[in-house]
């Protein structure tokens, strides 16, 4: 059997003219500056984000190696610091061992020097039976500290009260004691002492009445350094050339 296919869709002067032409669909670009806009955004952003973050690690990396040595410089610093302030404490402790050793040897007073100046301003009519050093008295709170350099004790005889009184200022004029503290303890009438006792031709010869006489006096606070030339005069010659050679090193201040 035959069949017949028949389209009549083609018979019809319209359809084929429409099937001939191509379908064109009309796109409005528009302004594409915005999206060109956006684009340039997304990409060079990140991209600045990118190298920003790269500068920041090597800032911080560089900044890390200068705190590095930054510390290794300030432990360097404190040792040398340390050693430093260790000297310092040894040289201060020096000075202090000095200057007490000098504060000594400042207070030094020869008796050789001072029994001369006894000699040397004794009036003709005193005597001295006995010179015996004092020490120095304990401080006690609430009051001057003593005199740390002690003090002596004079006694013997004088013709009379007024000569032992003389030889109280004779005394006060001398540096090597201090005149506010050199004072008369005690004085006391007595019979002169006679070497030979005898009588002549059966009498009794009654000897004549002299002066007992106890002294104090402080010796001065005044340094040797400042005495030199009274050690000069009383003969206290090595005391004097060791003060000139602390003095020449500084030690002792002239």
């Amino acid at each position: 059997m035959y069949s017949l296919d028949i389209n009549f869709l083609n018979d019809r002067p319209n359809f084929a003219k429409n099937s001939e032409k191509k379908v064109k669909v009309a796109i409005k670009t528009g302004n594409l500056a915005p999206v060109f806009i956006g684009v340039a955004i997304g990409v060079i952003f990140p991209a600045f984000v990118a190298t920003g973050w790269w500068l920041l690690q090597a800032k911080n990396a560089e900044l890390e190696q200068v705190v590095a040595q930054l510390e290794e410089e300030s432990k360097s610093l404190d040792a040398q610091i340390g050693s430093i302030n260790k000297i310092k404490e040894e040289t201060n402790k020096v000075k202090a061992e000095t200057q007490s050793l000098v504060a000594v040897f400042d207070q030094i007073r020869p008796w050789s020097a001072m029994l001369q100046d006894l000699r040397d301003r004794i009036p003709a009519t005193v005597q001295i039976e006995n010179v015996k050093q004092i020490a120095p008295a304990a401080a006690v709170e609430g009051q001057p500290p003593p005199n740390p350099a002690g003090g002596v004790e004079i006694t013997g005889l004088a013709r009379s009260f007024n000569d032992v009184n003389d030889f109280l200022l004779s005394l006060q004029q001398s540096r090597f004691f201090k005149a506010s503290d050199v004072k008369i303890i005690s004085t006391e009438l007595v019979d002169a002492p006679v070497k030979n006792p005898g009588t002549q031709t059966g009498v009794a010869i009654k000897p004549p009445k002299v002066a007992r006489y106890t002294i104090q006096a402080s010796l001065s606070d005044i340094p040797a350094s400042d005495l030199i030339r009274e050690l000069e005069q009383k003969g206290t010659v090595g005391l004097v050339a060791r003060i000139r050679s602390l003095q020449k090193t500084g030690v002792i201040q002239k």
